[in-house]
């Protein structure tokens, strides 16, 4: 893969409490994942490159779908966080991941995977059609895409007048993702990338976990990011720390909710997924369809 000048940014910043959102992430977007990979056909047996591992969620759902018989590579630029996800694997019993540190866009990895897979992290990279069209050439002919990203374009419409801290955090969230770089908007574009990387019509889904219980765990999920995200918006002046308030931040937001009875959005996701063919668009595609309609183990 070539070389690239351009630094990989990563908005949520490098920190413990980040590993521990990253993780409690999992809880609450790792079902979406799991069925998301089983519609896109992951299987046992199967060799997959992860990218953007992170903690190692991704990997290990990878990893337990594949089976023994199977293999996961997970990449990270993060080299400390991957020590993190080595002991998580191997305490789940997982024997079947390789965790390697690097930029994706030039780390030296393996060609002839089944499947290209990541959840949240083409939004973190400059140049990402040419790194993906990199990504692309590690994958045999007949392998799988699949990708899962944010997508807040919608997500200024759970706005309401009556949730002035549940608008806030939209609004700031939205704010330090545009200053740093990060594409907000890369779920919907996962179709303009896939198209211009020469491959099939992908199929599409839009999800988001919605809590309102006491006990949901979305709400201390959101104070974990904002503690993550705190330093930036003070530091690009989008908010100031009494503005955040980070320690009551998570009893304020469920307050709003208990008030209001308005359910509490979390980032929506939109999954895409779609496979490396040889052979002309119709085939792919209608291998696409019949892999909807096959049963989706829980």
């Amino acid at each position: 893969m070539t070389n690239s000048d351009t630094k990989q940014i990563y908005t949520m910043g490098r920190s413990e409490g980040e590993t521990q959102r990253l993780i409690k992430q999992s809880q609450l977007y790792d079902a979406i994942t799991r069925n998301f990979f089983a519609r896109a056909g992951i299987s046992s047996g199967m060799k997959v490159l992860e990218i953007g591992s992170g903690a190692g969620d991704v990997a290990m759902i990878a990893a337990e779908m594949v089976g023994s018989e199977g293999q996961v590579v997970g990449v990270d630029v993060n080299a400390d966080i991957l020590n993190i996800a080595r002991s998580r694997a191997e305490a789940a019993g997982l024997q079947n991941i390789t965790f390697i540190a690097g930029d994706v866009r030039d780390a030296d990895l393996d060609s002839e995977f089944d499947a290209l897979v990541g959840r949240l992290v083409l939004m973190y990279i400059p140049e990402v059609g040419k790194a993906f069209e990199n990504l692309l050439s590690l994958l045999n002919t007949g392998g799988i895409v699949a990708f899962q990203e944010v997508d807040m374009t919608p997500y200024t419409a759970t706005k309401h007048p009556d949730t002035p801290v549940t608008n806030n955090l939209i609004d700031w969230t939205l704010e330090v993702f545009k200053r740093t770089g990060g594409n907000t908007a890369m779920g919907l574009d996962l179709y303009k990338l896939f198209k211009e990387a020469g491959l099939p019509d992908p199929d599409m889904h839009y999800e988001a976990p919605i809590g309102c219980s006491e006990s949901w765990p979305g709400f201390s999920y959101v104070e974990q990011s904002f503690r993550s995200l705190l330093p930036l918006l003070v530091d690009l002046q989008i908010a100031t720390a009494e503005e955040v308030g980070i320690d009551t931040l998570a009893d304020r937001v469920k307050n709003e909710v208990n008030a209001l009875k308005r359910p509490f959005f979390l980032p929506p996701h939109v999954t895409a997924y779609t496979i490396k063919s040889g052979s002309p668009d119709w085939a792919a595609e209608l291998v696409i369809d019949l892999k909807r309609y096959a049963p989706i183990s829980s």
